[in-house]
């Protein structure tokens, strides 16, 4: 309390006293031991309330004991199963949870991981991908102002995410993993990786590259094959010994015919090996006839520029090609999209031949862009200008219904370029995203596509298109969202298909690993997203003619349904309305493949490496005792004594307030009952 407080404090009672002393000592006719009582309710009630108005604060100090938390993620995985360790990880998982030094010492919090981390109700061993890396990060951010040790049951084997043991110097807890899985090292020809394009074109050749591992001392001699149905494609001789572990296979294969189609890699495996099933490997290859060709016309150079290209790229179908306006007027008959960055009246001929061909357009407007010209142009669009720029963050419309959007809200992404106002359309338009500006929507559009005489346009108000991608990675550590949302812009502006009040988006083919999600969206008459649709998917295995029927769950903007998890197989579905006579149809495959059946071992060394560069240790599964002993004896994990310094303003003690009053009353009370008023 200040020096100053005490003072006020200390004048506050001296007034209090006098004020007191003045009413029932001078000249007061009140005699004997009323008087004094009623002098100190008096004082004390005159002394309590400016005490108030002082309103001093106090400190008050709690102390409590804080003990260290235990953190226990195990391994939820199908390769744990696949190793015979289920059984061994539950157990261990059971004692440490249940042994009475482990629970006095720690607050155990208990966690299972597969692709994502969650929070332990069962395990059962089912997660078709394992992500330690993930799992840890996300532990490491939720514990990093505790003291909380981490035992990871795992037998090391990631298939999703970044490398986990060049995480642990930048860990802040000590990582103490539980190793399962056998460590003799058998001999194991197996194929680690194969590459190849999703995509390909007609007649073309494709390249196939594929990375073979063997691990033992004696040299063996096998055969790489490539099978497509019943015959073999390719093959190859292939040698391995102790001085040569591995090797890159890379052939190219022919796309005859249009579709989906499927290929078997095949790695003879040795007569002793103990897994066979990581020999084998199937991938898919899509035919198409012909590639989506999109212009870039452009009068200055942007960084928007090269981040357009290569989101667009990021779709293999597709093909851009940056050019001048003359460039692209002696081309035009190349392409089937172009894209106008910030016309000017240079781009006057090419849009005199646009609208001779009726040809789609995406303008993307800017700081050099000559808003008069495009006034004067046939695309329907009329730009208010006032020659002041202002920077504007868009503002997604949840309620754009030509295409669906998923998986990117455009929330806290940078401000793009704009001049004030913005374009009034002369046809409907539909808005993708609003201008924002201090989080205010100015209800200007931003991103925008209409249609008009058979032809689809879209317009973006704004340069810098690139920060947006930039942004997508920071948020999510890949282009794939921002990739994918322009893709699909530019999949609308390619096609002239009329609009259809039911859509649905899917890949032709899945890996057996993938997660197989369907979305699609359905319109009402009016071509108003409806969020009362009821929604089925009805989807048949082509061989084993095995019939099946699900409902689509609303999720934000679109309905969706999670296929995760069926047999590999061909399928034929039909998304279809359950009052109304609307449907879709289609086909996709999934690939027969198993990432968490491809291991033969715990992966010890990065485990161990792990262990060492957090400050923990790692054990074997038949070391659990000792586990728990380390973690008992190590002078870290121990019970830290706390407090916590609150500053309370007298204000806050209530009680205060009722001793006044019951002194004010009491003084009443005691005149009234004595005859004084």
């Amino acid at each position: 309390m200040q020096t100053e407080t005490i003072l006020y404090i200390i004048i506050a009672g001296i007034a209090a006293l006098l004020l007191a002393l003045f009413q029932y000592l001078y000249k007061s006719k009140i005699k004997g031991y009323l008087r004094n009582i009623l002098f100190g309710l008096r004082a004390f009630a005159i002394f309590g309330i400016l005490l108030l108005l002082i309103n001093p604060k106090f400190e008050a100090v709690t102390y409590f004991n804080e003990k260290p938390t235990l953190v226990i993620v195990a391994d939820n995985s199908e390769s744990i199963k696949y190793l015979e360790q289920d059984s061994i990880a539950s157990d261990i998982f059971n004692k440490i949870i249940e042994t009475p030094e482990i629970q006095q010492r720690f607050n155990i919090d208990q966690y299972s991981f597969g692709k994502e981390i969650s929070g332990l109700d069962s395990i059962s061993y089912t997660k078709g991908q394992s992500n330690i890396s993930g799992a840890l990060i996300q532990l490491d951010e939720v514990y990093k102002n505790k003291t909380a040790p981490i035992v990871l049951i795992s037998d090391g084997n990631q298939t999703l995410g970044t490398d986990y043991s060049y995480l642990s110097k930048s860990l802040n807890q000590p990582i103490y993993p539980v190793i399962l899985g056998d460590s003799t090292v058998y001999s194991d020809l197996r194929i680690k990786q194969l590459n190849v394009n999703r995509y390909t074109f007609l007649k073309n050749k494709f390249p196939v590259e594929i990375i073979l591992n063997y691990t033992g001392e004696e040299p063996v001699n096998t055969e790489l094959k490539i099978w497509r149905g019943n015959s073999v494609v390719y093959r190859k001789q292939v040698q391995f010994d102790n001085s040569k572990s591995s090797e890159i296979v890379n052939t190219t294969l022919l796309a005859s015919s249009v579709g989906i189609k499927t290929y078997r890699v095949e790695l003879i495996p040795l007569s002793q090996e103990k897994n066979k099933i990581n020999n084998y490997k199937n991938f898919g290859v899509e035919v198409i006839d012909q590639k989506t060709n999109i212009a870039i016309v452009y009068d200055q150079l942007h960084p928007d520029l090269g981040a357009l290209k290569k989101a667009i790229e990021s779709n293999e179908q597709r093909s851009v090609s940056i050019l001048k306006p003359i460039e692209y007027f002696n081309q035009i008959n190349d392409f089937q999209l172009v894209i106008l960055y910030q016309p000017n009246n240079n781009f006057n001929s090419i849009l005199n031949e646009i609208k001779k061909q009726n040809l789609n357009t995406f303008i993307i407007t800017g700081s050099g862009t000559d808003y008069e010209f495009i006034n004067s142009t046939h695309l329907k669009v009329l730009w208010e200008i006032s020659n002041q720029t202002e920077d504007f963050q868009p503002e997604l419309n949840r309620n754009y219904n030509t295409f669906i959007i998923d998986n990117i809200t455009f929330e806290d992404y940078p401000p793009l370029k704009s001049e004030f106002g913005g374009f009034n359309f002369l046809v409907p338009a539909d808005v993708i995203l609003y201008k924002k500006v201090n989080g205010i929507n100015t209800g200007d559009a931003m991103l925008a596509t209409y249609a008009f005489d058979n032809m689809k346009h879209a317009v973006l108000v704004g340069e810098g298109i690139w920060r947006w991608r930039a942004q997508s990675y920071l948020d999510t550590e890949s282009f794939t969202d921002f990739d994918n949302f322009i893709g699909k812009l530019i999949q609308y502006l390619s096609s002239n298909k009329k609009r259809n009040r039911l859509n649905v988006d899917y890949e032709s083919f899945y890996n057996g690993n993938d997660d197989v999600i369907i979305s699609a969206q359905y319109f009402n008459e009016s071509f108003e997203f409806d969020v009362k649709a009821s929604l089925n998917i009805e989807f048949k295995n082509k061989e084993t003619d095995e019939l099946k029927e699900i409902p689509l769950l609303l999720n934000g903007s679109n309905y969706t349904v999670d296929l995760s998890g069926i047999d590999a197989g061909e399928y034929d579905f039909k998304i279809k309305h359950s009052s109304e006579s609307i449907s879709s149809s289609g086909q996709f495959r999934i690939l027969d493949y198993n990432v968490e059946q491809q291991f033969l071992n715990a992966d010890i060394n990065k485990l161990n490496s792990i262990a060492e560069n957090s400050q923990g240790q790692a054990f074997f599964a038949t070391k659990s005792s000792s586990l728990i002993q380390e973690l008992l004896n190590d002078i870290r994990y121990t019970t830290i004594q706390k407090s916590t310094k609150n500053i309370v303003p007298l204000v806050d003690w209530k009680y205060l307030l009722g001793i006044i009053a019951i002194c004010l009353f009491a003084e009443w009370f005691l005149r009234k009952y004595n005859g004084l008023i």
